[in-house]
């Protein structure tokens, strides 16, 4: 399986939806995440990303214009101990709350579908840092309908439990911008990881669309320590 150019990966297409990162930087001593949103409407191009506690949650830019927060108001990125969830719905409280009460992170998901936005039944795509003691492992989810059909699930759980530095996944939404718009198919995409978390942001936030990107966030994890730096871009400043 060849790993490929997370950059190009990510500007391959006009709309990927919303994407998550994860992997470990090139000089193996952190544990990398991203996520970015994107939007083709007004409303959810309306978003920013904003620090909450350990995590980020999104809001409204411009309150005024905000027509539905129903998929689009929610946190992204939690903190539970020395796990990190990162997802790109409300499901991120449902692993957070299940995995509290000593669930593993696929079973924190079985009460949870594709989005209800029909006929894209948009995928729902998780994913979970697990950083201790000097060891990083990470875990993958995408739950979907099967080829647009409602009446079907599917769901997919991926598991990474010796990353090897310089590498990393990217799993998102959409295969391409249409109508409906097409589910990621596979498994999540190897890329390649590299920079220090300044360049890797950059990069990334370079690379998507510039007409659909809404807002980007990252973080590298110390592993040997578990602290951590992070960064925010957001289109709406």
């Amino acid at each position: 399986m060849n790993y490929v150019n997370l950059n190009e990966e990510a500007g391959r297409t006009s709309y990927p939806g919303r994407g998550i990162v994860i992997g470990v930087s090139g000089d193996g001593k952190y544990a990398v995440t991203a996520y970015f949103i994107m939007g083709r409407s007004d409303n959810s191009r309306n978003r920013i990303f904003v620090q909450d506690g350990e995590g980020i949650r999104t809001e409204a830019y411009d309150p005024s214009r905000l027509k539905d927060p129903s998929l689009i108001i929610y946190a992204p990125v939690r903190v539970l101990g020395d796990i990190t969830i990162v997802t790109n719905g409300d499901q991120t409280d449902t692993v957070y709350d299940e995995m509290k009460k000593g669930k593993c992170f696929a079973e924190s998901l079985l009460s949870r579908r594709y989005e209800p936005d029909a006929p894209n039944y948009t995928p729902r795509i998780s994913g979970i840092m697990h950083v201790s003691k000097g060891s990083f492992d990470y875990q993958m989810s995408i739950l979907k309908s099967d080829n647009g059909n409602p009446d079907s699930d599917d769901r997919y759980t991926f598991a990474y439990t010796t990353p090897a530095k310089g590498k990393g996944r990217f799993i998102h939404t959409y295969m391409g911008d249409g109508d409906p718009l097409p589910s990621f198919e596979g498994e999540p995409t190897p890329v390649l990881i590299s920079g220090d978390i300044d360049e890797f942001t950059n990069g990334l936030w370079e690379a998507l669309d510039n007409d659909n990107k809404v807002s980007l966030f990252t973080r590298y994890i110390d592993i040997s320590t578990g602290t951590y730096d992070s960064r925010i871009i957001n289109k709406n400043q």
